[in-house]
């Protein structure tokens, strides 16, 4: 079980599970994350790929469930997927997500434009998630057991090793300030 960490000051979170001692940020509706020497992150939204980004073969990766309940709490999360394995409706039944199925990444790209950009966090691992990732405001790329498209390596703003680091960026959002500083 992963210990609460402290709400910040007027927030309405009472408690959000987190690992280590590092508080998390989380406002009301968002993560707020100060970069010095760069723009300031109001993230609202959290897109996902769903096949080789949460999932390996289908199957969620262990881990992924419980960090999505928690960034629930100050996200709204959107799952986009061509559902390769044809598994995730039913592995991502019961969490606080929306899925869409959609066929290629300009749909990924298309359903991004349809969001405040300067409020997406997205995620992928495939070449059809890069223009998902270059639009949103902060892009992460993830290399899982199933690979990692060179393009969104290059497109990415950061790379994680796999998604439960990309996951605990959002919970831990001093280490997005720390990676992004100038």
């Amino acid at each position: 079980m992963l210990p609460a960490a402290q709400p910040k000051a007027g927030s309405e979170f009472s408690s959000i599970p987190q690992k280590g001692a590092m508080q998390m940020m989380l406002e009301p509706k968002g993560i707020h994350v100060e970069i010095p020497g760069s723009e300031t992150l109001m993230l609202k939204q959290l897109v996902l790929d769903f096949s080789g980004t949460l999932s390996c073969d289908g199957v969620l990766m262990p881990g992924v469930a419980e960090r999505l309940k928690a960034l629930a709490k100050a996200l709204n999360i959107t799952v986009l997927t061509a559902d390769t394995f044809g598994t995730a409706a039913r592995q991502l039944d019961g969490l606080p997500v929306t899925l869409h199925h959609i066929e290629t990444g300009r749909d990924k790209a298309e359903f991004i434009a349809g969001l405040n950009r300067r409020e997406t966090a997205a995620v992928g691992n495939g070449r059809n998630d890069v223009e998902m990732i270059r639009s949103a405001a902060l892009g992460i790329a993830v290399i899982q057991p199933e690979g990692c498209a060179g393009e969104l390596i290059a497109a990415a703003r950061i790379v994680c090793s796999d998604i439960l680091a990309a996951l605990d960026l959002m919970l831990k959002p001093l280490r997005i300030k720390a990676s992004l500083r100038i």
